[in-house]
């Protein structure tokens, strides 16, 4: 398989769900466990549709300021919302039945 470009492939979603968990992860008023955001991670991306590349600036290159600005927000409200669902398993895991 050397040589076939295989290895150049990647979710464009990946790096920038990434950034979006750490800065959300430093905007918390409590600390969260750094194992777990990898976690989130997972959770958002598969809330995200795939968009397989194999150059982030093939892709970014033909996006509009408006499906930019649709983008991040998507991936803002995804990360949101996996922090909400990581976060509240975890108060529902340590809260005696």
């Amino acid at each position: 398989m050397s040589g076939t470009g295989f290895d150049s492939i990647h979710n464009y979603y990946e790096r920038l769900v990434f950034d979006e968990v750490l800065r959300m992860a430093s905007l918390r008023s409590k600390s969260i466990d750094p194992r777990l955001l990898a976690d989130i991670a997972c959770v958002a991306l598969n809330r995200l549709p795939a968009r397989y590349i194999r150059h982030d600036v093939d892709y970014s290159f033909y996006l509009t300021a408006e499906e930019r600005d649709d983008q991040n927000r998507r991936i803002a409200d995804a990360v949101a919302q996996s922090f909400a669902y990581v976060t509240s398993g975890l108060a529902r895991a340590v809260t005696p039945a």
